[in-house]
Order: C-alpha cells, then structure tokens, then sequence
C-alpha cells in the first residue's frame, strides 16, 4: 500500500511516498526568510507553503516513481502547529483526496514523529518509551499499544528545543540554536560551569527549562564579552549538560519504573548527538535497548507522517473532509480522525 504524506506544520513544506515501511521518497524544503528574525514568522512561513506545496508534491512522487493514482491514500499533519502553515497542507490533501476519490488521514504531527522510528526499526514493537524533543515539545509517553497512549510527564515550561534557541541567542550564535551548540559543545569543557538542572528533585517526570535559560542568562552577565567568547565552547557543553542529562535520567527512571525495555527517542532534538550517546551509555548499564531513528526523519518531515497514517489506516481510521487544522492537539483518537 502506499502512502502520500503532507507536512506543512511549521516552517518545513514536506512530501513523501511510502510502501509500508518502505520510504520510496522524503522531499523536505525549508525556508531561510525565517533565519533573519531569529525565529519562524508564521505569515513568511503559510505564503511560503503556498508556493512550494505543488513542485514539492510533484517532487516526491517523481522521486517514487509514482503516479497520483499509484497512491492509495493521503495522509496530512493537521495539528499541532501554526495554524496558517497547517491550513495549506490540509486544504491540499482534502482536495487531491475528493479529486481522486481516495481515503484521507489526518495524523498528529506528534504521532508522526512516534511513527519515524519505525521507518528505521520495523521491527519495533509496543510496549515502548518515547521521549518526545523537540522546538514545540518535551514529553515523556508511554506507548501501550500502537496508537494508545499514556502520559507520563512533560515539561512544565520551555520545550528543550526552545530553551537551546534562547541560549543561543544569548550567545550570539544564531537560529535555529541546536545544531550550533551541539557542535561547539563536543569542542567545549561540560564541567567548566555547572548550571542547574530543572525538576531534578522532583519525584515526577516532568521537565523544566525556564529556571536553566536564566542561569545561564545570569552566569553570562558575570563574564566579559572577552570571557564569553574564550570560553564559548565550555558554556555551550556546560549547558547543553544541564539540558539533557535531566532528559536522560528521568527517561531511564521511567524505564524501570514501569518495566520497559525498550525507548525511543523522537523529535528534532533526537538528532542531538549528546543525547543519543548519553541515553545510549546510560541505557546500556541497565540493558535497555535504544531506537532512534535516522536523521533525516528526527526534524520534521513528511515520510513521518505517511507513516504513522498508514498505521491509522490499518486500524480502520479515516477522515472525512470536513477535517480541519488544530493548533493544538492532544495526542489519541477522538480528535485525530473521524473514524470510517
């Protein structure tokens, strides 16, 4: 069976084709107007899905091989996300979907983002860990079958990816701010500084990063534009630390807790290189097993989302086209999809 997905939740307009577990395509173009602001200006990013949603559809399905009538069904992020973005991708997949008479799925970005492991590991099985990372999120989900969901904590606050954005603003170091200090941190000291690690006391297994932005807002106020600079490598390592080692040892706590074995990492922070050698370590030293998925599917993307639409498919959901776009979301099946 083959899927067409359609991405357009934020600032990545994305089409893919997969067979199954197969991605025979996965066109992703993301937009540099947004690099000046220092962040995702949502009117920039809607005009430029407009644009690009045709020739990156047509892209996708020429990269596959594939006819519009090869796909058997569509499936589209309609939450959650920027609403204006979302609208785009909806407003296209619900008119190919009437035009050639083919079932519609509209997926949970979240979901998609559970679903982009098994395009690396088909061999995954529930039940499962996923710590979700991203811009938007930080979340703690255990998965107890496939397509339910159980919460076990989230951040109270910031998301870990924001928190790396504001940090790297307070550098100087640009946008998006993840990549950037994930490389200058593998250069840097991680015990020069010691900055705070948010809920660590706490019995829960939620997160927080307000409290870690400002310390090291702080700590930065104490040091010399000289310093900063001499030592730029050491505060990106000291503080990219605080952020994930809270991540990895809640996500191993949660593990035993409840007798998992197996954790996924999911999201655009899962292609951050401490966290997956951190959690990797960490979870060897209790025999867990690890799956993270390739790197090309952590950020968002479109194979995802077909993905984790095909697995609503085989349970028997569908939408209808009154389905419409959701800034916010929870993840589960009552607002997911309209079941047919």
């Amino acid at each position: 069976m083959k899927i067409l997905g359609i991405e357009t939740s934020c600032d990545e307009t994305s089409a893919a084709v997969i067979a199954d577990n197969r991605v025979l395509s996965n066109v992703i173009a993301s937009q540099a107007v947004h690099l000046q602001f220092g962040g995702v200006v949502p009117e920039l990013a809607s005009r430029a899905h407009v644009r690009k949603i045709v020739p990156i559809v047509k892209e996708a399905l020429k990269e596959a091989r594939v006819s519009l009538t090869d796909v058997d069904a569509i499936a589209v992020t309609h939450g959650p996300g920027l609403i204006g973005a979302l609208l785009v991708g909806v407003n296209y997949a619900k008119g190919l979907a009437m035009a050639l008479k083919k079932p519609l799925i509209g997926v949970n970005h979240l979901e998609g983002h559970i679903y982009s492991n098994f395009l690396t590991h088909p061999e995954l099985e529930p039940p499962f860990l996923v710590l979700l990372v991203s811009g938007g999120h930080t979340m703690l989900l255990l998965v107890e079958a496939h397509l339910k969901y159980r919460l076990l904590g989230q951040t109270r606050d910031d998301a870990i990816g924001e928190a790396y954005d504001k940090v790297a603003k307070l550098l100087g170091l640009g946008y998006p701010g993840g990549p950037v200090i994930d490389k200058r941190a593998q250069q840097g000291n991680p015990e020069y500084v010691t900055f705070p690690k948010g809920l660590a006391q706490d019995e829960s297994f939620d997160f927080s990063y307000s409290g870690l932005k400002t310390a090291v807002a702080n700590f930065l106020k104490s040091l010399s534009s000289r310093e900063i600079e001499h030592h730029m490598n050491d505060i990106c390592a000291a503080f990219q630390k605080a952020a994930v080692d809270i991540l990895v040892e809640k996500t191993i706590r949660a593990a035993r807790t409840f007798q998992i074995r197996r954790i996924t990492i999911a999201g655009g922070v899962a292609a951050n290189s401490y966290l997956r050698s951190e959690m990797a370590r960490r979870a060897a030293e209790y025999h867990l097993d690890i799956f993270v998925p390739e790197f090309q599917y952590c950020t968002d993307n479109a194979a995802m989302i077909a993905r984790a639409g095909w697995q609503r498919l085989q349970a028997g959901f569908q939408s209808d086209l009154y389905l419409n776009a959701f800034a916010t979301l929870p993840l589960g099946e009552p607002l997911l999809t309209h079941a047919g």
